[in-house]
């Protein structure tokens, strides 16, 4: 295999890797969500740090690294994006085993099959769990490891850090090394190996998320809820430990690969020239001096021309217009996929009637015996297909059975909702209706085909973005490019889909210490309306601004069409007539800037 197919299959390879990690961060943020009981809004600056490392370096690396070694600097990111991986799962290690929510003990007596009373089991913990003083509070926090999210954060920066050479080290050097008719060809089989990373992290989070989050270190007989409860916290940091493994073999490559390559179509010309000149080659190098051979390129030399080269860069018209149309619509899709998961959970996991009702049921007068906190959660699914939000609320008398299998009877709430045969009810939330299945299956449909559509506009875009900028500026272009588009498009959305869909939520948890934590349950018709509502503007933005730019290179060319006819008719001093209208070639000035695309 030569070297450049080596460089290809190796970029190919970083493209799937990185790709991969960040499929698995996103699908486990409900995950780290309900692992460290915080808001939607934190969770969206934790997912967001990832572009907040981008920013530290990109343009540094852009400019100066395209006149350093590449390919190393590439491999250099790989092994910090790894390290961030692993960062990113270290808390698991420290903070101890998992408490989730819970309003009963869910123990039987000795020697018993029934537990009597269980609404009361639960009077100590009413709603006066608010009273705890602040050095109490904070004793508990560090007890509970409450800021070890600041690892994630952390681990998610160094991720970003990482993966700042690879799109604009990798993509000029594959397209200063390759024909130019090759390259689109390139660039599709990249991202054809690339896009399977996704596939593969959301297939591997949603594995890694059915396995309780302390399997090994606790016996799973004792855990009472399943993986459906909105409580339940998968093995989330064993995921990042295998992608940043793989990101770890990904960069080795990357240090056997030279600084530079011989152009494609020149390999031959180069070994016949070789093959006539080795001997005058090689007596000519014992006669040069030393300082006649290729010098090390002084940093003082490149930042004295990194202003001029960015005012260059953004005097171009084409490019800034594709910097604000990709800003918009990566605001759209980041807050699309990180919010993903979550909205599936929540839209399609239950119907808001039963969702409203359970929430107004802890104001019933068939509990009021029972002495319940309505903060705590600890659903339960009635035989008349009603969720109750805990036992207590339900007004269950007693209980059988332990662990999963707990069943709770004498339930006087249920008898009220309506006519039973049976007062009885289970741990965990009810099943979906039968139309979600069917809604599901048309939404994710429908998902498939606009992820198409708009992975079929990947390509085009990178070449319009390559043929119409002079090519010393390609590495600062696309790092100027990740820069713009990370920082605006890449950290806020996150952190306002998080804050308004926050607004949605009619359950909050309660923390181990007293404390709002994160959201048990959503109102599904709001959190749709917002969700689904800020996309749609969005993307219907995006695509409006997509049309502006074609016009506007269509628009180019026909200026530069009308530019070169006129020099081959010897008239570029004058307009050019074409009998009914004069036609003024304006902006030559800045046109001569541009490449043609």
């Amino acid at each position: 295999m030569c070297v450049f197919q080596l460089f290809l299959a190796s970029l190919a390879f970083v493209y799937f890797a990185k790709a991969f990690a960040g499929a698995y961060m996103k699908s486990s943020i409900t995950q780290i969500e309900r692992r460290f009981d915080i808001p939607s809004s934190l969770i969206g600056v934790i997912d967001g740090s990832f572009e907040m490392g981008n920013l530290l370096v990109i343009a540094f690396v852009s400019y100066f690294g395209a006149k350093l070694h590449r390919p190393r600097l590439i491999g250099i990111g790989c092994l910090i994006m790894a390290a961030g991986s692993f960062l990113v799962a270290l808390p698991h290690f420290f903070q101890g085993l998992y408490k989730y929510e819970t309003s009963m003990s869910h123990k039987a007596v000795v020697n018993s099959t029934e537990t009597i009373l269980p609404c009361l089991s639960n009077h100590s913990m009413t709603d006066a769990d608010d009273t705890l003083d602040a050095e109490t509070k904070l004793e508990c926090e560090k007890a509970a490891g409450s800021p070890m999210w600041i690892y994630v954060f952390l681990g998610n920066i160094l991720r970003g850090i990482g993966e700042t050479p690879v799109m604009p080290l990798g993509i000029s050097y594959l397209d200063d090394f390759s024909r130019e008719e090759n390259t689109p060809f390139y660039l599709a089989c990249i991202h054809t190996v690339g896009i399977l990373g996704p596939m593969f992290g959301f297939m591997l989070g949603s594995f890694l998320s059915k396995i309780y989050v302390d399997t090994g270190f606790v016996d799973l007989d004792t855990i009472t809820i399943t993986y459906k409860d909105s409580r339940w916290v998968g093995a989330w940091w064993l995921g990042f430990i295998v992608t940043g493994t793989v990101v770890l073999l990904s960069s080795i490559p990357f240090f056997f690969l030279p600084k530079s390559l011989p152009k494609q179509g020149q390999e031959q010309e180069q070994i016949q020239s070789k093959s006539t000149e080795l001997v005058t080659k090689t007596e000519q190098e014992q006669f040069l001096p030393e300082e006649t051979q290729e010098k090390p390129v002084k940093f003082q030399e490149m930042a004295k021309d990194f202003m001029p080269s960015l005012k260059r860069l953004f005097r171009n018209r084409i490019y800034s217009l594709i910097i604000l149309t990709s800003l918009v619509a990566v605001n759209g899709f980041i807050g699309l996929i990180t919010f993903k998961p979550k909205y599936i959970e929540q839209v399609y996991g239950q119907s808001a009637t039963k969702a409203i009702f359970l929430i107004g049921m802890e104001q019933k007068l068939c509990n009021g015996h029972c002495f319940c906190s309505v903060k705590h959660w600890d659903p339960v699914c009635a035989y008349n297909g009603m969720t109750y939000a805990s036992p207590c609320l339900a007004g269950c008398q007693t209980s059988t059975g332990m662990g999963k299998e707990m069943v709770f009877h004498n339930c006087t709430c249920i008898n009220d909702a309506g006519p039973a045969a049976n007062a009885s009810a289970v741990l965990g939330q009810c099943p979906r209706k039968d139309d979600c299945d069917l809604k599901f299956k048309i939404y994710m449909a429908l998902s498939v085909i606009g992820s198409f559509i708009s992975a079929c506009g990947g390509t085009p875009g990178y070449i319009v973005l390559l043929r119409s900028i002079q090519p010393d500026l390609k590495s600062l272009a696309l790092g100027m490019q990740t820069l713009i588009v990370r920082t605006l498009g890449g950290i806020p959305p996150p952190i306002y889909f998080g804050a308004l869909i926050d607004r949605t939520c009619l359950k909050w948890g309660t923390k181990h210490c007293g404390g709002r934590g994160a959201c048990r349950l959503y109102n599904a018709n709001a959190f749709r309306v917002t969700y689904l509502g800020m996309i749609t503007g969005l993307y219907f933005l995006a695509n409006t601004l997509w049309c502006y730019l074609y016009y506007s290179i269509v628009k180019r060319q026909k200026k530069i069409a009308l530019k070169n006819q006129s020099k081959e008719n010897g008239q570029e001093s004058n307009a050019v007539t074409n009998g009914h209208a004069n036609i003024n070639i304006a902006d030559v000035e800045d046109m001569g800037m541009e490449c043609t695309i």
